[in-house]
């Protein structure tokens, strides 16, 4: 296992660096604009060098599932379609029709589907069938897609949450006994890793510099969706619908809270803007850095709460109005996040000064 894994390391690096050269000359990159800040133009193949390193060693598995064979060809989809919008920009509506379109394919070739929530609200389990299956598996899919694709403003942001999130399930997948999923989980961590380096500058500084690319938050979102629903839907459940809200919380919690603000505005959900969470982070004064470490912390702990309550059958209910607690709390900060950073510089503030102002025995001794 240990030398499968090395070899997902290195052939993840060199797709990384071929799939770099290759961008430079089809002028697939990001430049600079009046939203990115970053500087000179990034190739865009994050994504794809880690669905290229995904389909190779899942091809090479001996006795492959049919299940996995209709991963890769959705996820093959996706990645296309998020190339073409990494290119040419595709519009809104026609992203939202592919991914229905895959989530049919789903549903009626692979079984995998959102049924049933569990026991969330203490009165039994909620439960959905035929049409409404498809339509909440559709939202499961299109959310979690957005959610990461949101996230990704900061360098080695995506590529954190993502293995925070991959990482949690597999080690629920280990405990389970589903062993097909825990590899995959693990397969998509380590393939994960070299992009998370380069796009850090790690350690060839900007010279290597790459960026995942909405093919990359594609590929991450509609993984997680398949792989949460794969553990949580089946007659084999690794855990309960519930923790899956904890393993991905807080780009959950940050989309569906610049959602709502951008309805209440009369704005479209899906308008841009620099209202996300490591926006702010960076508004009260941290660096991109310090930002990357705490929004990955939080998610750490976030995961934790969520494996925590699924290893100690924490009541559903439970678990469920904790995280619509923990939601409230976090809108409420958001929408008064102008009263919370202000009040947060004033501490600071306040703390430096007290820092700097000699005591009375400092002066004495002056």
């Amino acid at each position: 296992m240990d030398s499968r894994l090395t070899a997902i390391l290195l052939v993840s690096f060199f797709c990384l660096i071929a799939l770099r050269k290759f961008a430079i000359i089809v002028n697939l990159v990001d430049s600079p604009s009046e939203r990115k800040h970053h500087q000179g133009s990034v190739p865009l193949v994050g994504g794809l060098a880690i669905f290229f390193t995904v389909a190779l060693f899942l091809l090479l598995t001996p006795n492959l599932e049919g299940n996995t064979v209709l991963y890769l060809l959705f996820a093959a989809i996706l990645i296309a379609t998020g190339t073409l919008d990494d290119k040419f920009d595709i519009s809104v509506k026609a992203r939202l029709i592919i991914q229905f379109i895959i989530t049919l394919m789903m549903v009626s070739l692979g079984d995998i589907q959102l049924t049933t929530l569990g026991n969330i609200s203490g009165w039994g389990d909620i439960t959905f069938t035929n049409a409404l299956a498809i339509i909440v598996t559709f939202l499961a899919v299109a959310g979690a897609i957005n959610a990461f694709n949101m996230v990704d403003g900061i360098d080695g942001l995506l590529g954190g949450l993502s293995v925070i999130t991959f990482s949690s399930m597999a080690y629920l997948f280990d405990l389970g006994g589903q062993s097909d999923l825990y590899q995959l989980s693990l397969l998509i961590v380590f393939a994960t890793l070299p992009y998370i380096l380069l796009n850090l500058g790690f350690p060839f500084g900007r010279r290597l510099k790459i960026f995942m690319g909405d093919a990359g938050s594609m590929l991450i979102g509609f993984t997680v969706v398949w792989l949460l629903l794969s553990g949580s839907q089946s007659e084999v459940s690794s855990f309960r619908p519930v923790t899956a809200l904890w393993l991905i919380a807080l780009p959950l919690m940050d989309m569906a809270a610049i959602m709502i603000r951008r309805v209440r505005k009369g704005q479209s959900p899906f308008k841009p803007d620099r209202e996300h969470l490591h926006h702010i982070c960076q508004r009260i004064g941290l660096s991109a850095k310090m930002t990357l470490l705490a929004i990955c912390s939080v998610a750490v702990i976030f995961a934790a709460i969520g494996i925590i309550g699924e290893m100690n059958n924490i009541r559903e209910s439970v678990m469920f109005f904790s995280f619509v607690l923990m939601f409230a709390c976090y809108y409420t900060a958001i929408c008064h996040i102008w009263r919370v950073t202000t009040f947060i510089r004033k501490v600071s503030t306040l703390l430096s000064l007290n820092k700097e102002t000699p005591t009375a025995s400092d002066s004495e001794q002056r």
